[in-house]
């Protein structure tokens, strides 16, 4: 896809998210143990603070790029992640929790990628969304409620797109980087990537059992998750469709 594609996948995805969120049944009984309900609580207040920036930043760097579609393609990539907050906030709301003010995992992340350009911010993009998309995965397909499940099906079925978006704009820029710098570009990814899947691990490990996945085996699963788009957005082997 090029991004003028990109940009039309996003104009049109909204008719897709409102059939999926029309499946999700709001008024269905709540019939969760209060562990699990608290550690749920607990991860939705985090993923509801995480998804719910402005993008301001992230707009400026794409705008310098002069690739109107692409300007236009983040816009909207922005927004759905904000309605992804949106989808948190009434799951919070259902399962009788309240929303974070703030959550230094959220700060640290939002600084580290504000430090450097574009390609350092969709980078640390990627990270976080490999190593969560499996999180969204686990939730629609054994979360223990029937509008956390929808909840899941909904958001994992834009985050997979979101890691696509973000290869391709990578394999773009990347594209005429020597392998050896893509070597040590990759190896310093890595170092972020272990961070964040063991800080989602931690903040998340009583959602993730809910959900019927042990913490242990998730770390490992979502560090290849990374591993296989990483090696794709630095060219170090060719994009599968």
């Amino acid at each position: 896809m090029g991004f003028e594609s990109w940009r039309r996948y996003f104009e049109a995805n909204p008719v897709r998210q409102t059939a999926l969120d029309a499946e999700i049944d709001w008024d269905a009984p709540l019939t969760l143990g209060a562990r699990d309900r608290r550690a749920l609580i607990r991860s939705f207040q985090r993923f509801e603070l995480g998804e719910s920036g402005d993008g301001e930043r992230l707009l400026v760097k794409a705008a310098a790029t002069r690739d109107p579609d692409y300007l236009a393609a983040v816009r909207l990539l922005v927004a759905e992640e904000q309605r992804h907050s949106a989808l948190f906030a009434r799951g919070l709301e259902r399962l009788g929790g309240d929303p974070l003010g703030a959550h230094w995992s959220d700060r640290a992340f939002t600084s580290l990628r504000r430090l450097l350009g574009l390609r350092t911010e969709i980078a640390l993009f990627l990270i976080a969304e490999t190593v969560a998309v499996g999180y969204f995965h686990a939730l629609a397909r054994a979360a223990p409620d029937p509008v956390l499940r929808g909840i899941g099906r909904r958001i994992l079925t834009d985050e997979r797109q979101h890691v696509r978006f973000q290869v391709a704009r990578l394999r773009h820029d990347f594209r005429s980087t020597p392998r050896l710098v893509r070597d040590a570009v990759g190896a310093c990814w890595w170092l972020v990537a272990v961070g964040a899947a063991t800080v989602l691990v931690l903040d998340h490990r009583g959602a993730l059992r809910a959900c019927g996945l042990h913490p242990l085996a998730y770390w490992g699963k979502s560090l290849r998750q990374f591993g296989r788009a990483a090696r794709v957005a630095l060219r170090l082997e060719p994009e599968r469709g």
